[in-house]
């Protein structure tokens, strides 16, 4: 039996069961992306180059799936949906432990970015369907807390583990064990009753990626690119360049803290629907954090700018999310959900890939300018074009 989420409530039980899945589901999969690198190189002998690779391959699974992960969010029921990607999300992290020459993990890596991109996809729509209308635009912004503190306290568990233990397979253990949570949460989620209806209009693209966004998504895969470098390239960065090694953790720790406190402190400029006024505030204090970490090789500039990073981001990706809710139809929730979520993939494995190939040649402080750089590039496209073209396609209702 459905329930109907309360018109008041904005921390509502199903919610709160959405957010703790998606944050489950976030944390298991990047408890292991800082020590990737590490592990292809000491454990098969890898390359800078070759390690970029095999890291990006689930990006390109994740956007191969992504764009029709929202047309069938949008047609069929969501809960089984999210259960069938769930599944298939947590049965990959036993891939990892099997796999032992670098083509099979390479092989698994890939596959598992197909489950990961629709899970998302999926949980994300579910979260916009249990709230209420009233409150839907902070809750949004709340919502996006859970995995982006996810994605920043994972890798410092991750590192934590690893020095403790100095044991891989603990980690991959650990990363089926939280999916395996994951999936026994979603299991007792239950959402409003949704009609399905056969949309009987030709194929069109706008049914798989949402056209009236594509500029906000050209924005948003421009910063999803400097989470790719980061997220995957700090660990070796900070041990070879900075000759820091215990203080990764502390760093994602920071940068959490961070992502925490911009969401509570822009949750008002959300409800109020200053969307561009965010995202602004976001990417410049972002900006700032990149060009810190770079140019100022010293560890007081490397944590302030996890500070800087995290207050940025935790403005930004909100109020991003908002404004692709908020240019689409009420039928392209799913739509708008894997359309924003596949213009930060595809920043993110360019990011994986660039990031390694520059590391290889140049060394890794060039992939860090570059990041630096083209985040730069992101803040003069959004302010001169992004905002602009947000507010003249936003929907009223």
């Amino acid at each position: 039996m459905t329930t109907q989420p309360n018109k008041e409530i904005l921390w509502n039980k199903e919610y709160v069961k959405v957010m703790a899945t998606n944050f489950l589901l976030y944390f298991a999969f990047y408890l292991l992306t800082p020590l990737l690198p590490l592990y292809l190189s000491e454990t098969f002998g890898a390359t800078k180059d070759v390690i970029g690779i095999v890291l990006s391959g689930y990006t390109v699974a994740a956007i191969i799936v992504r764009p029709f992960c929202g047309y069938v969010v949008d047609s069929f029921s969501r809960k089984k949906v999210l259960m069938t990607c769930l599944a298939a999300f947590f049965v990959c992290f036993a891939g990892y432990i099997a796999a032992g020459t670098i083509l099979m993990f390479a092989i698994c890596r890939t596959l598992h970015g197909g489950p990961f991109g629709a899970v998302t996809v999926a949980n994300s729509t579910c979260a916009i369907d249990v709230l209420p209308p009233s409150r839907r635009n902070e809750g949004i912004g709340l919502y996006g807390l859970s995995n982006n503190f996810a994605m920043a306290t994972a890798p410092s568990a991750g590192i934590y583990l690893h020095d403790v233990t100095g044991s891989f397979m603990l980690l991959f253990w650990t990363a089926l064990l939280v999916a395996l949570a994951a999936v026994a949460i979603a299991y007792t989620l239950r959402l409003p009753d949704k009609s399905i209806v056969k949309n009987k209009d030709r194929i069109s693209l706008d049914r798989f990626f949402l056209t009236r966004a594509w500029l906000l998504a050209i924005n948003i895969a421009m910063f999803g690119f400097c989470w790719g470098v980061l997220s995957n390239y700090l660990a070796i960065y900070s041990k070879e360049a900075l000759g820091i090694t215990g203080g990764t953790g502390t760093y994602f720790a920071i940068l959490s803290c961070g992502l925490f406190l911009s969401r509570l402190q822009g949750r008002k400029a959300l409800r109020d629907g200053r969307l561009a006024h965010n995202a602004t505030e976001g990417m410049l204090l972002s900006l700032v954090g990149f060009t810190i970490f770079v140019a100022i090789p010293h560890p007081v500039a490397y944590y302030l700018s996890a500070a800087l990073i995290g207050l940025g981001n935790g403005h930004l990706y909100p109020a991003f999310l908002n404004m692709f809710i908020s240019v689409a139809r009420h039928d392209q929730r799913g739509t708008a959900n894997s359309s924003i979520l596949t213009g930060w993939d595809f920043g993110f494995g360019i990011g994986c890939l660039l990031g390694g190939v520059v590391a290889e040649h140049c060394g890794y402080g060039a992939a860090f300018w570059m990041v630096t750089a083209e985040n730069a590039c992101a803040v003069v496209l959004f302010i001169t074009a992004g905002r602009k073209f947000f507010e003249s396609r936003k929907l009223t209702c």
